[in-house]
């Protein structure tokens, strides 16, 4: 688990977890919010230097998923953590995916100019 991340508040309403601004990004926060869409909300508020997730389970109880805030701020933090590793590989692959598009679409332009 990310050491930028604590948790604030539990209810049996939802949750809250927070996350230094510093360490974690908010478009990782966002794509990971964006996963939890029907299971549960959630709502991304910045206070000074952290960043503030408020996580409420859905309240549609077949779309709840029975999930308690304990199994809630764990799927959150996971998908945050899936976010976090799928932005580092898309870094460090850049270049070879831009040549492999270059070489694939270089191809198809000296196709059509062929044909």
């Amino acid at each position: 688990m990310l050491q930028a991340a604590k948790d604030l508040t539990a209810s049996p309403v939802g949750i809250a977890v927070d996350f230094d601004s510093g360490i974690q990004s908010l478009h990782a926060l966002d794509a990971a919010a964006y996963r939890l869409i029907g299971t549960a909300t959630c709502q991304i508020d910045r206070v000074e230097d952290r960043y503030v997730c408020h996580l409420t389970p859905s309240a549609s109880p077949q779309k709840r998923d029975g999930l308690s805030p304990d199994e809630l701020k764990e799927r959150f933090l996971n998908l945050v953590t899936d976010e976090n590793l799928r932005a580092r590989v898309a870094e460090r692959t850049d270049g070879v995916r831009n040549v492999i598009l270059a070489l694939a679409f270089g191809s198809l332009a000296a196709q059509q100019d062929a044909g």
